[in-house]
């Protein structure tokens, strides 16, 4: 049965997570507190209202205090670089310096290029390449420091170069490009931080029943058979954070197949 364990492997550690009102963000949340991390979600959704999608950090904290985990929201706009600042500063306040820094918060158009506006260009790259590149140069120093710490990076499978046969439709090509550059930003600061200790990996969800996916209709009769429950995803980031930084690092891992190599099944999550 799923449970919260304070003395679990992660006893101590304080993890952020971005994106977390919902989603993958939400169940990577429950997971690492399933294992005694101190958990700070973030989203731009904090409470009912703020969001036509269903899914709060209210909601987030309130599903890992009931079952004995620990929990803190702070609402930020990783669009706005003062909010990733005072993020950070708030929670190294709440819990201590970030051992763990998960980044899944995204923005999503599918638009076509040629009449992509540069607003929207200007705001997926933002909050999905600059939001995780700036979230880890403010937890990096704490990090070094203590020669230990982990970043997790949410990817997808659109960062893969199309293949032929090509089709007409379009709309993915920017989201695929944020993809491929936070899976370059990933596994180049890992070469950068291997001597200090610190794994920095991705993990690709595949597709997964979220609010967000929901909205985008991406879930169809000819792609249901490729869902992948939640856990998969959660329990991919959990095992990464834990792992040997000195060989489980500049990864960049399916989580079905990732947990499939390592001979690992995903555990359940408590308030499923």
């Amino acid at each position: 049965m799923a449970a919260i364990d304070p003395n679990g492997t992660l006893k101590g550690k304080t993890a952020l997570v971005t994106g977390a009102s919902r989603g993958i963000g939400e169940a990577i949340a429950v997971r690492l507190a399933m294992e005694g991390a101190r958990v700070v979600v973030s989203a731009r959704t904090a409470e009912t209202g703020d969001s036509k999608l269903p899914g709060t950090l209210a909601a987030t904290v309130e599903r890992i205090r009931a079952a004995g985990g620990v929990a803190t929201a702070i609402k930020a706009d990783l669009s706005s670089e003062a909010d990733r600042e005072r993020l950070v500063k708030e929670a190294v306040a709440a819990y201590g310096d970030i051992d763990i820094l998960v980044n899944d918060a995204a923005v999503t158009f599918f638009i076509p290029v040629e009449t992509f506006p540069k607003k929207r260009f200007d705001l997926m790259m933002e909050v999905q390449v600059w939001a995780p590149f700036h979230l880890s140069q403010l937890v990096l120093p704490a990090m070094r420091q203590k020669k230990s710490g982990a970043i997790v990076n949410i990817s997808s499978g659109a960062g893969i170069h199309p293949k032929p046969p090509y089709n007409r439709r379009g709309g993915g090509t920017v989201y695929g490009m944020c993809k491929a550059a936070l899976e370059r930003l990933t596994t180049g600061l890992a070469s950068e931080v291997y001597d200090d200790n610190i794994a920095v990996n991705v993990v690709s969800p595949g597709l997964v029943d979220t609010p967000g996916v929901a909205v985008h209709g991406l879930i169809t009769e000819a792609t249901k058979d490729r869902v992948q429950p939640i856990k998969y995803i959660a329990e991919a980031v959990y095992q990464l954070a834990v792992g040997d930084p000195k060989i489980m690092t500049g990864r960049i891992d399916y989580a079905a197949d990732f947990l499939k190599q390592i001979g690992v099944e995903p555990s359940e999550l408590v308030g499923a």
